[in-house]
């Protein structure tokens, strides 16, 4: 007992110090702030944020044999970062709402939970807002590794001036939440058409009596759950805190390689981390082989291809654009290279932006 006394005395010292070097850094911080309004410059530098969190995890990994986990001080320096960002000025987000949805959980792994999020009902939304400068940031699903692209983000990038500055790629971990206490006491399910289809096998094997009922989001899923007797809901983590359910059955879905990518756009060219994507649009010409010489500019200057995806144009039927994600940022050489070379041979070429690719993905 003498020992485990002496132990829990020296994490109460650690704990105090801990806290004073956190008061420091605020206090820094601050400084900052001031330093950067005076000289006109800009307050949030996502690179700046991207080499501290790189930094760490090599110190992490080289000096302290990642005794504690790498993803854990990924989280926990996010909401350090945060909030000492927030003493210079709140960032404002929007995102595709409501709150407590995939998108908004994506959104505070990115920007943490002192910065000011605005809940948008449609992509276009999200867009206007950042355009509009109502919105410092915003956050929107671009493909889930089961149900593919999402169109209407893509689409978005056709007629918007905005650029792709960050990427999350977040886990789809589906839970039964109810406010009620027993598996048994769940009469009905509530949830969105997709997230009711992924855990379809689950649901009907433990719930086989429950009826299930599909609702706009996952979130308004949990607004019913919550005012209604019997009901359950299948939602996020995030949404069982927000809305104060219990968990009642964890990780319900049927794949386990379940993730979707989310995109950071803004009215900021990033600069390079040495970890980069560049996206871009293209449309080829008329003629046959235009996807093959367009494709082969990359081939040649070695420039690795991370996703390509085609859609209409909206100029004429039958007409497609392609989207594309590749291994790099647009100010190296090797990929100024290729952009020059690729726009002799289409028709037309758009850089959505090169950006740091999504922490902890490789």
């Amino acid at each position: 007992m003498e020992e485990l006394e002496r132990l829990r005395k020296r994490i109460d010292e650690i704990d105090e110090e801990i806290l004073r070097l956190l008061s420091e850094r605020a206090r820094l911080a601050k400084e900052i702030g001031e330093i950067k309004k005076r000289n006109n410059l800009e307050i949030h530098v996502p690179e700046r944020e991207r080499a501290i969190f790189e930094k760490l995890l090599k110190l992490n990994k080289e000096k302290f044999g990642e005794e504690f986990p790498s993803e854990a001080l990924v989280h926990i320096y996010r909401e350090i970062i945060s909030a000492c960002l927030s003493l210079e000025k709140p960032l404002r987000i929007a995102y595709l709402g409501p709150k407590a949805t995939f998108t908004h959980q994506a959104a505070l792994e990115y920007f943490g939970f002192s910065a000011q999020y605005v809940p948008c009902t449609t992509i276009r939304d999200v867009f206007v807002e950042v355009e509009s400068e109502r919105a410092d940031y915003g956050v929107v699903p671009v493909e889930n590794t089961i149900e593919g692209v999402v169109n209407y983000t893509l689409d978005m990038f056709l007629e918007s001036d905005l650029k792709i500055s960050g990427e999350v790629v977040i886990p789809i971990n589906l839970h039964l939440l109810s406010n009620v206490e027993e598996l048994s006491e769940v009469r009905r399910v509530y949830s969105h058409k997709m997230a009711l289809g992924q855990c379809r096998g689950w649901l009907e094997k433990n719930l086989p009596h429950a009826q299930l009922i599909e609702t706009e989001s996952t979130a308004k899923a949990c607004e019913i759950a919550l005012e209604e007797e019997g009901a359950g809901a299948v939602a996020s983590e995030v949404a069982s805190y927000t809305y104060h359910l219990n968990i009642l059955a964890q990780n319900i879905q049927e794949s386990t390689d379940n993730f979707t990518r989310f995109l950071v756009v803004s009215k900021r060219e990033m600069r390079p981390t040495g970890k980069d994507k560049t996206s871009l649009i293209f449309a080829v010409r008329d003629e046959p082989g235009a996807l093959y010489k367009a494709l082969e500019a990359f081939y040649l200057r070695g420039v690795n291809l991370t996703k390509i995806e085609s859609r209409p144009s909206r100029r004429k039927a039958w007409d497609y654009v392609f989207f594309v994600d590749l291994e790099g940022h647009k100010e190296e050489e090797k990929v100024k290279d290729v952009l020059e070379e690729l726009k002799k041979r289409t028709q037309m070429v758009k850089i959505l932006g090169s950006y740091p690719r999504a922490l902890l993905s490789e």
